[in-house]
């Protein structure tokens, strides 16, 4: 542990410098330099915004009980009031802050507005250079238990010809990135402000991994064919054709013709869109009504999030399986304490689209791991169809809907193994 904290000091200090950082900048939200520096980032929370936070939990005012005997009316007051309880007291939000500030983060402006990100590089010669995208409810600290495996995999059972340099960013309107003031800030010009963040890095060559949104911003970018990216890892792959999409849209009877692999995604999607879909039209289509909540009651805000975090992670719809109560309030103490739960919400919007169609053939090398505990689990005849240079495509072994977070080493496996002929 004091090894890889060591590293991890010694990274960020050479990445300090090569950025031509004086100092790093005491923000809670955004370094105080403008323009295109690249500017060193600390989190500093006040302890007024968090002593504020957990106020507000204590002095809750709980809806009843559920009278349904399971979750089918939503996340039962029995499961989340102990949570909660114990995030509005025992649980300490420095600990989450001190292991990021660990980290060498920084603040980049693009198009007019900051972004932030986390900026890790192998000390392995020839590491590959790689931009993991987060989505919702989920942050950048979905990929903090895969830096030390990826950046240095020979520390954690791998080989240093699978090393990677990682570029870890706060999608626009999340955590510390900042809130974006006029429409417009949806996957496509997203995709284009990474391809700006990575050359600005001086990354002439990458490739970029992404899961639910950012597995549409990667796909975004291969589209676009933004400059410099040579291939893309999803685990969220947009792959349903455009008839499924359809047959699926009008709530009609799966087709015939569907191989056993195709009707069980069709299966698990239809079963979404008729249970569980609710959460994405309200942010498609009235993300500021929803968010009025999001931003004024953490328990609203909780509910919210933990709903589909409990849903979609691979633990039979108990997430402290695979994930500890700290690890899920760090994320959802990060979304209230940057009072993003509004502008988070309104990438929905912005796209405005359903993020499991294809979208359009993407030419680009595109590799693919289907999680089993995956929203759907994608099956390889519709990746061929959605991906014309399909190169690598494999059934993980364990993990959901947030692979990294939940099953890090299958994870930083699919991507070593996936990007191994990129290289």
């Amino acid at each position: 542990m004091l090894e890889d904290l060591m590293t991890t000091r010694r990274t960020f200090m050479a990445s300090a410098a090569a950025a031509g950082a004086a100092g790093v900048l005491p923000a809670m939200l955004r370094a105080e330099a403008g323009g295109t520096a690249i500017r060193p980032f600390k989190v500093a929370i006040p302890r007024a915004e968090v002593d504020g936070m957990k106020r507000r939990i204590a002095d809750t005012r709980w809806a009843d009980a559920q009278p349904a005997p399971d979750d089918g009316q939503g996340v039962r007051r029995q499961t989340i009031e102990p949570l909660l309880r114990y995030w509005g007291g025992a649980y300490d939000w420095r600990k989450i802050e001190a292991r990021l500030n660990a980290l060498p983060m920084f603040i980049t402006e693009i198009d007019g507005l900051d972004i932030h990100f986390i900026h890790v590089r192998s000390r392995h010669d020839h590491a590959l250079p790689m931009i993991l995208t987060h989505g919702w409810p989920g942050s950048v600290l979905e990929f903090l238990k895969v830096i030390g495996p990826l950046t240095d995999p020979t520390a954690h059972g791998g080989k240093a010809e699978d090393a990677f340099h990682l570029v870890i960013p706060s999608i626009p309107g999340f955590g510390f990135s900042a809130r974006p003031t006029t429409i417009g800030w949806g996957s496509d010009r997203t995709a284009r402000a990474w391809a700006t963040l990575m050359r600005r890095l001086g990354y002439a060559k990458y490739v970029s991994q992404g899961g639910d949104c950012g597995s549409v911003i990667s796909q975004r970018m291969a589209l676009q064919k933004v400059p410099g990216l040579l291939a893309i890892h999803l685990n969220m792959p947009a792959v349903v054709p455009a008839d499924i999409a359809r047959t699926l849209a009008a709530g009609d009877p799966a087709p015939a013709t569907l191989t056993p692999k195709e009707r069980g995604a069709f299966d698990q999607l239809a079963a979404f869109y008729r249970d569980n879909a609710g959460y994405a039209i309200e942010m498609n289509t009235r993300p500021q009504t929803i968010g009025y909540a999001l931003v004024d009651s953490p328990v609203a805000l909780a509910a919210w999030m933990y709903e589909k975090i409990a849903q979609w992670v691979y633990a039979n719809g108990d997430p402290l399986r695979v994930l500890t109560r700290d690890e899920i309030l760090d994320d959802i103490s990060l979304y209230w304490l940057t009072r993003t739960g509004a502008s988070a919400a309104r990438i929905y919007w912005e796209d405005h689209s359903n993020n499991f169609n294809a979208r359009g053939v993407i030419d680009l090398p595109v590799a693919v791991s289907v999680f089993p505990g995956e929203i759907f689990r994608a099956p390889r005849s519709w990746a061929e169809r959605a991906y014309t240079d399909l190169f690598y495509f494999n059934e993980a072994r364990g993990g959901g809907h947030f692979a990294a977070w939940e099953q890090p080493a299958i994870f930083a496996d699919e991507v070593r193994a996936a990007f191994r002929s990129i290289r």
